[in-house]
């Protein structure tokens, strides 16, 4: 068997880091990250596979993490899914101009997100 794939889980809240670990530990290499800001440094130093981005953070929120990180060459190939709460008519869209790759309201449907995460890894 190959190598992990490595996954980034950017929120801010700790239930939701640890429903994410227990749903993927088994398969992927996790990375955690509690804000935008470190988000933004483990992108950097760990060169994720994937990223999945909670948008409503403090210090620097998923939006402006995102940004941040398609603006940068060497990490924009790297898809962000969104996860979050903000599931507004409109906030799909939002999270995809400020440069997500994919949308995954929460409570987060386990099926749907193991789905969203082998269409990019597989």
């Amino acid at each position: 068997m190959g190598k992990k794939k490595k996954i980034l889980v950017v929120d801010d809240t700790e239930f939701n880091r640890d429903l994410v670990v227990q749903l993927l530990q088994d398969e992927f290499e996790l990375v955690i990250a509690e804000d935008g800001a470190q988000g933004l440094k483990q992108t950097q130093s760990e060169r994720p596979d994937l990223i999945l981005m909670d948008l409503g953070m403090p210090v620097m929120d998923g939006w402006e993490a995102t940004r941040k990180i398609k603006a940068n060459d060497e990490l924009k190939h790297i898809p962000i899914i969104a996860v979050t709460s903000h599931a507004m008519a409109g906030d799909e869209v939002e999270a995809r101009k400020a440069g997500c790759d994919d949308y995954l309201p929460k409570p987060i449907d386990e099926d749907e997100l193991l789905k969203k995460i082998r269409k990019f890894l597989d």
